[in-house]
C-alpha cells in the first residue's frame, strides 16, 4: 500500500510537471503570436506589403488559435492577396469562438468559401448574414455590407454553381517558364502574326530598378518574347525607352505590331503610347492625344485592325456606373475627337474594363463586374450589330473555366480567330498570376454510321398519247353521268434517318476516409489530363460527386483531390468515350490522414534530364503540396529524392539531393518555413521496381517522395 500511495504521489508530480511545462510553452506561444501579430502590424503601417504581413500573422494565428484578431486578420490578408479559399479556415476559427467579433463575419466566410468554388457553403454563410442584416437593417457600423451586394453575392453563387456543372469546352494552357515567373505576370498582347508577345511582369530578374516598391515587391516592367519554330524564347526586358525605374504597364498592340499603348499613374491614369523605329527598337513614350485621356482614370486600350476606331475604358463622368467602355473615332483630319458611351447594352451600374475588339472589327471582349457573373469581372462577349446606332448584341458570359469567382480581366485575341491570352491565378501558375493560351477544343461531337434505307425511286406516271381529232359521230344513247376523278394526295417525303443522341457519361466520385470508411467532403476537380479542358462537376454532398463526360473519343483525365488533414491525391483515370448507352461508373477514392509515418509519391513533378529544375508541368502538383502545408501548420515533413540506377552512384545521390531541396526551396519562397522540411537524396538506393525497363521500371524509380516526420 505504502508503496503503491509513493507510485501514485510519483505520477502526480511527473504529470504536474509535464503539465507545467505544457502550460509554459502554451504562454510562450501566445507572447510569440503577439509578437508576429505586432510585427505585422507595423508592416502595413508603414508599407503596402501585405504578402509579408499575412506571412507573419499568419504565423500569429497558427501560434494561438485563441487569439481572435490576429485571426481574423490572418483571414483578411488571405483575402487580399493570393490562396483565397484558404482564408475560411482563420475566420471559421473566430467564429466558433466568438460570432460576434465582427457584424459582417459570416460574409467573410460566405466570400472565402465563394472564391474557393464551395458555392453552397458560401450561400449558407451569405444567408446567415442576410438574415442578421433584415433584424438589424439601421446598424451603421463600419463593418457592414450592404444588403444589395449579399444579393449580388448569392446570385453569383448560383450562377457559378451553373458555369461549374457545365463548363465551356475550352484549353487553357500555361504558357510556361520562358513567359511566366514567381511574381505577377498579366495583360499580354501580340501581333497579328502571332510570333511575339508583349506583357507585364513584376519579376526580379532583368528589372530595370533593383529596389522594390512599398509592397516590397519589384515595380512593373514591360517585357517581351518571340517565337523560335513554334517555341517562345526567354523573355526579356523591352528596353528602357518604354520602361522606367518605376511602374510601366502594356496595355495594346496594334494588329501590324507597330504600335504599343501603354498605361501610366498619370492624371490618375492615363494611356500613352510608342511606335516601332525602322531598327526595330521603340519611340519615346508620348501621351495619347486628342479627346481619349481626362482628369479621370483611363484604364485599358484597344484598336481596330483599320485604325480607325478605339475602344477604352474610363471613370469619366457621365456614365452608367464607376467604369464604362467607349468608342473614339477619328474625324476628317485623322484626329481622336468623337467619344461615345457604348450604352446599357454592354456597360452596366458596375465597373466594365478590358475592351479588346476583334480583327473582324464586330467582336468586342470586354470583363464586367455586373451581369451574369460568377464574382469579381468575368469576361464577356459581345457583337456589334448597327455601327450607326451603336448597337450591340447582348454580352454572352465566356464561362467557366475561363472566368472564376476572381478577377477575370483583359483578354486578347489573334488574327486566326481561335485563340486567346489572358493571365489568371490557377492551380497550376508558377507564382502568383501567369499568362496562359486558351484554345477551343478540338473534340466534334461524332455520330457512328446508321444504316439509313434508301427511299424507294418514283415509278414515272405512264404517257398517254392524244388521238387524232376525227368527225364526231352522232348517237342517240342516253346520256351517261360523268363522275370527277379522285384527287391524288402529295405523297410525302421520305424521312431522313435521325441522328444518334450520345449520352453523357456520369462519372460518380465518392471520397471516403481511409480507416473509418466514412464519406468525406473534399474539393474534387477533373479535368483532360493532356487537353486541360474541365469536365462538368455538381457536388451530390455526402462525400459524393458527379462528373459528366461528353467526349466522345477515350481519353485520360486527372482527378485531383485535396482535404484538410489528408494527404492529397493527384490521379491518372481513364474514361471510355461517350456512346448511345447509357454508362454510369463509380470511383471511390480513400484518404489517407497525415499521420506520422505516411509516405505519398509526388508522381506529377517532372525534372529536367540530369537536371533538378522543374518542368512546367510540375507546378500543379508543387501547389497542391503547398496549399497541403499551409493548411496543416503544424505538419513536418521528409522531401526524399530518388533516380533510377544509371549513372553512377555517387552521381545518383548527389542529383537526388539537389531535386529534393529544389522542393524544399518551393515551398520555402512560398512561405513555408523551413524547419518544417528536411531533405535526403537517396540516389538510385531504394527502387520501386527495377531498373531494367523504361516504362515499368525507371520511370517509377525516379521520383521525389514526402514523409510525415510530425502533424
Amino acid at each position: 500500500m505504502y508503496n503503491l500511495s509513493r507510485v501514485l504521489i510519483l505520477i502526480s508530480a511527473f504529470s504536474l510537471l509535464v503539465g507545467l511545462k505544457t502550460l509554459l510553452a502554451q504562454e510562450q506561444d501566445k507572447e510569440l503570436a503577439k509578437e508576429y501579430a505586432l510585427q505585422a502590424e507595423l508592416t502595413l503601417a508603414e508599407t503596402k506589403a501585405e504578402d509579408d504581413a499575412r506571412d507573419q500573422m499568419v504565423l500569429a494565428a497558427n501560434l494561438d488559435t485563441t487569439f481572435v484578431k490576429a485571426n481574423f486578420e490572418a483571414g483578411r490578408l488571405y483575402m487580399a492577396t493570393v490562396g483565397k479559399e484558404l482564408a475560411v479556415k482563420y475566420f471559421l476559427r473566430v467564429y466558433r469562438q466568438d460570432p460576434d467579433y465582427r457584424f459582417d463575419l459570416e460574409f467573410w466566410i460566405g466570400w472565402s468559401y465563394h472564391l474557393g468554388l464551395q458555392f453552397d457553403k458560401a450561400i449558407t454563410y451569405y444567408t446567415l448574414y442576410k438574415n442578421k442584416l433584415a433584424k438589424k437593417g439601421n446598424y451603421q457600423g463600419k463593418d457592414k455590407f450592404e444588403m444589395k451586394e449579399v444579393d449580388r453575392r448569392i446570385l453569383e453563387c448560383n450562377n457559378g454553381k451553373e458555369f461549374v456543372a457545365s463548363p465551356k469546352p475550352f484549353s487553357i494552357v500555361n504558357l510556361g517558364r520562358e513567359i511566366n515567373s514567381e511574381f505577377e505576370d498579366y495583360a499580354p498582347v501580340l501581333n497579328a502574326s502571332e510570333d511575339e508577345i508583349i506583357f507585364t511582369t513584376r519579376r526580379r530578374d532583368g528589372n530595370t530598378y533593383e529596389n522594390v516598391a512599398d509592397d516590397n515587391k519589384p515595380y512593373e516592367d514591360i517585357f517581351t518574347s518571340s517565337k523560335n519554330g513554334t517555341s517562345w524564347q526567354r523573355a526579356k526586358n523591352i528596353g528602357p525607352s518604354i520602361n522606367t525605374r518605376f511602374f510601366d504597364s502594356n496595355l495594346a498592340f496594334s494588329p501590324d505590331g507597330n504600335m504599343l499603348f501603354i498605361y501610366k499613374d498619370e492624371g490618375l491614369g492615363d494611356i500613352f503610347f510608342s511606335e516601332r523605329q525602322k531598327d526595330g527598337s521603340w519611340s519615346a513614350v508620348e501621351a495619347l492625344p486628342g479627346v481619349i485621356n481626362s482628369s479621370y482614370r483611363e484604364s485599358s486600350v484597344s484598336i481596330t485592325k483599320d485604325g480607325e476606331c478605339l475602344f477604352f475604358a474610363s471613370e469619366r463622368p457621365g456614365g452608367l456606373g464607376g467604369s464604362d467602355i467607349y468608342v473614339c473615332t477619328k474625324d476628317s483630319r485623322g484626329e481622336w475627337s468623337k467619344v461615345k458611351n457604348l450604352g446599357p447594352t454592354i456597360n452596366t451600374e458596375y465597373d466594365e474594363d478590358g475592351p479588346y475588339i476583334d480583327y473582324d472589327g464586330k467582336t468586342l471582349y470586354f470583363s464586367s463586374m455586373g451581369r451574369k457573373g460568377m464574382g469579381g469581372f468575368d469576361i464577356f462577349k459581345s457583337n456589334l450589330i448597327n455601327k450607326d446606332k451603336n448597337e450591340w448584341s447582348e454580352p454572352e458570359n465566356m464561362g467557366y473555366p475561363i472566368n472564376t469567382p476572381d478577377n477575370d480581366v483583359f483578354i486578347s485575341g489573334t488574327k486566326s480567330g481561335d485563340k486567346w491570352y489572358y493571365s489568371s491565378v490557377r492551380e497550376d501558375g508558377l507564382g502568383y498570376s501567369d499568362i496562359y493560351m486558351i484554345t477551343p477544343s478540338k473534340e466534334e461531337p461524332k455520330t457512328p454510321p446508321v444504316a439509313a434505307k434508301e427511299p424507294e425511286p418514283v415509278k414515272p406516271e405512264p404517257v398517254v398519247e392524244t388521238p387524232k381529232e376525227t368527225p364526231p359521230v352522232v348517237v342517240n344513247t342516253p346520256p351517261v353521268e360523268v363522275k370527277p376523278e379522285p384527287k391524288s394526295e402529295p405523297k410525302p417525303e421520305p424521312k431522313q434517318p435521325e441522328k444518334p443522341v450520345m449520352i453523357p457519361i456520369k462519372y460518380v466520385v465518392k471520397i471516403i476516409d481511409a480507416e473509418s470508411k466514412n464519406p468525406l467532403e473534399a474539393k474534387v476537380r477533373m479535368q483532360g489530363l493532356k487537353d486541360k479542358v474541365m469536365v462538368g462537376a455538381v457536388e451530390q454532398g455526402g462525400g459524393v460527386v458527379e462528373f459528366t463526360i461528353t467526349s466522345n473519343t477515350a481519353k485520360e483525365y486527372r482527378l485531383s483531390v485535396e482535404q484538410e488533414g489528408y494527404v492529397f491525391q493527384n490521379l491518372t483515370v481513364k474514361v471510355p468515350a461517350a456512346s448511345m448507352k447509357e454508362n454510369n461508373i463509380t470511383k471511390t477514392v480513400e484518404m489517407r490522414k497525415l499521420v506520422v509515418g505516411v509516405v505519398s509519391i509526388l508522381r506529377n513533378i517532372y525534372f529536367d534530364i540530369d537536371k533538378a529544375t522543374f518542368k512546367t508541368e510540375s507546378y500543379s502538383e508543387l501547389n497542391k503540396l503547398e496549399t497541403m502545408m499551409k493548411q496543416n501548420t503544424n505538419l513536418q515533413v521528409e522531401i526524399g529524392g530518388h533516380t533510377d540506377s544509371f549513372g553512377d552512384n555517387m552521381s545518383n545521390k548527389l542529383l537526388s539531393e539537389r531535386r529534393a531541396n529544389a522542393v524544399k526551396s518551393f515551398l520555402t519562397s512560398k512561405g513555408i518555413d523551413t524547419r518544417r522540411i528536411k531533405t535526403v537524396g537517396y540516389g538510385e538506393s531504394k527502387p520501386l521496381a527495377s531498373n531494367d525497363d523504361e516504362l515499368e521500371g525507371r520511370q517509377f524509380n525516379r521520383r521525389v517522395e514526402f514523409k510525415v516526420l510530425s502533424n
